[in-house]
């Protein structure tokens, strides 16, 4: 929840300033949505990732590799 209100606090005083020097936003407010959509799901989808690769690492074999009786 603090990293959400950091965020807002921060995104809020960007535009305060981008409005005190009347700069327009970067981008059109759809396009940068779509970013932010992209962004959210991009975060998904490593977190996802990230998870798989974790879980493959601590798969244990089912069998037992034998050893040989006979010495040669």
């Amino acid at each position: 929840m603090k990293a959400l209100l950091i965020s807002f606090v921060v995104g809020t005083l960007v535009g305060v300033l981008y409005g005190v020097i009347r700069v327009k936003s970067p981008a059109p407010p759809i396009i940068a949505l779509v970013g932010l959509l992209g962004m959210v799901i991009g975060e998904q989808g490593g977190a996802w990732l990230l998870a798989k690769k974790i879980q493959a690492g601590k798969v244990v074999p089912t069998h037992a590799v034998s050893e040989r009786k006979d010495p040669r």
